[in-house]
């Protein structure tokens, strides 16, 4: 049995487990390599997959009935990501990802992650921790592009995502803050 646990550590930083454990880990997770333009999920995909990145950064977006382009979420080192609403809800994707930087992520399937869930519990508890974390996240990010301006909601960014901003392109930033790229800039010139 693999006994490698580098898996584990970079995915599951504060568990440890058993050899057996990592071996199940290890059999569940799939290493790819994604260059920038990579799609990994297209709208009306089937969806049974979610990514952990490594290095690089992802990209979450949906295109609406006129071709504009919603930037959802940004994925970098340490974050996870999926369609979820199709991912959940067995549904046809209602966005697309693509990798906007040179990626390395770990695949896992649902099946893959409920296999994980009944062989080591304390996985599942990590997960449910994840997804209650996130799901906070993203009633912020709701609640910000409510009462937030423009210029309160780029300083956020910024904290979110410190080391991103230099290596994606700037109509990225305005569609995930929800302005255009001349707001973009002339916020950027007041700060």
């Amino acid at each position: 049995m693999n006994t490698d646990n580098s898996i584990s550590k970079e995915i599951f930083k504060d568990l440890s487990f058993s050899n057996e454990e990592n071996g199940i880990i290890n059999a569940v997770f799939f290493k790819e390599i994604l260059r920038k333009g990579d799609q990994l999920i297209k709208t009306g995909d089937n969806v049974d997959v979610q990514y952990y990145v490594i290095e690089g950064c992802l990209r979450s977006y949906h295109i609406d009935a006129q071709g504009r382009e919603f930037t959802v979420q940004f994925a970098i080192k340490d974050w996870w990501m999926s369609d979820y609403t199709a991912f959940f809800s067995s549904s046809k994707a209602i966005m697309n990802i693509e990798a906007i930087q040179d990626s390395v992520v770990y695949k896992i399937t649902d099946l893959d992650k409920e296999f994980l869930y009944s062989n080591i519990p304390k996985i599942e508890s990590f997960f449910r921790k994840k997804l209650e974390r996130a799901f906070s996240a993203f009633q912020k990010r709701i609640l910000s592009e409510l009462s937030l301006t423009a210029k309160e909601r780029y300083i956020n960014f910024l904290k979110s995502y410190p080391d991103i901003e230099k290596s994606i392109k700037n109509y990225h930033i305005a569609s995930f803050l929800g302005i255009t790229t001349e707001s973009l800039s002339r916020i950027r010139k007041e700060l």
